[in-house]
């Protein structure tokens, strides 16, 4: 008796007929975004879904399947049928979940996926109170050797992309401070700007009004310097190499999709993201528009799998 996934796969196998690929899309497409409506990752899904469906002629609908981490969603673009049909966009947190919850996943994060393309990634930054006095991340570095364990570090939850560069950044620099969690940026950057803690790294749209009326200070950049924020240097720029949990976005599908719809989805995205209306307002928002190939993305997810892995076991963290 064949399962589940052995029907997906023949099902994915006779779709792969040049006929029935050169038809697609012929109807709407799902796209699956792990999470609740109205955070980062849904704000860039219905945005690409827009323009997705100018590309291809099609209606490109997105469907929020929060909870579990983003475990759920996820879970559901990896048994959904492989027909090109449902898609998901996915963030960071597909690739750090592997060494996260280690062994523990409803779904193998490199066999039961296929890498569509790496849309958009976007930058965080590193901001210190101003009461601290620093002005630089070297000046921070000082600080937090000089005051080993005392300078308090906001995370706005376990194992989130601030999380890691925090872990990055622990272990690069070789420093110690306390890492305070939060449900959430919003109560994690309410208590920064309040002074409650001294240090955090946010999306460049979470603090960008703060820094730029004085009450967060920017140091240094996670990813590529911003046009939001020109004169903030990268991390490496400020001397310190090896920090690079910027957040990422991408479109992956089941396993077993045919390679001409998955070509046919990359092209449209790549696309998308070039024109230069999504593409302005993808920068406004702090996104860093890209559109890889499929073989540049899942060389991307398997690199970050391992290196996430790493630091999240050299740093013994554990899920809530």
């Amino acid at each position: 008796m064949l399962t589940r996934r052995a029907l997906l796969t023949v099902a994915g196998a006779l779709l792969a007929h040049p006929a029935l690929a050169e038809d697609y899309p012929a109807r709407p497409v799902r796209i699956i975004v792990p999470y609740p409506p109205g955070g980062a990752t849904d704000v860039l899904a219905r945005l690409v879904a827009a323009r997705l469906g100018e590309e291809l002629k099609a209606s490109f609908v997105v469907d929020n399947r929060g909870g579990g981490a983003s475990q759920l969603g996820t879970q559901a673009i990896a048994t959904a049928a492989p027909d090109g049909y449902t898609i998901g966009l996915i963030d960071s947190a597909f690739t750090i979940n592997p060494g996260l919850f280690a062994g523990k996943l409803p779904y193998d994060t490199l066999k039961d996926f296929a890498a569509v393309s790496l849309v958009a990634t976007a930058p965080l930054v590193l901001v210190a109170h101003p009461s601290l006095g620093a002005t630089t991340v070297q000046e921070l570095i000082a600080l937090a050797k000089q005051k080993p364990g005392r300078l308090s570090f906001a995370l706005p939850g376990l194992g989130t992309p601030v999380h890691l560069a925090f872990e990055q950044l622990r272990q690069v620099a070789g420093i110690d401070m306390i890492a305070v969690p939060y449900r959430g940026a919003g109560p994690s950057i309410a208590d920064f700007i309040a002074g409650q803690v001294q240090i955090t790294f946010a999306t460049v749209p979470s603090i960008l009004e703060h820094v730029r009326v004085g009450r967060a200070r920017a140091l240094g950049m996670v990813g590529e310097r911003s046009p939001l924020l020109p004169d903030v240097p990268t991390m490496a720029e400020a001397g310190l190499a090896g920090i690079d949990a910027a957040l990422m976005f991408g479109i992956v599908v089941p396993a077993a999709t045919p390679a001409t719809i998955i070509r046919r989805l990359s092209d449209a995205a790549a696309a998308a993201v070039s024109t230069a209306p999504l593409r302005g307002r993808l920068e406004e928002l702090g996104y860093v528009p890209i559109g890889s190939s499929p073989d540049a993305f899942r060389t991307r997810i398997a690199a970050d799998i391992a290196k996430w892995s790493r630091i999240i076991e050299n740093g013994n963290i554990k899920p809530n």
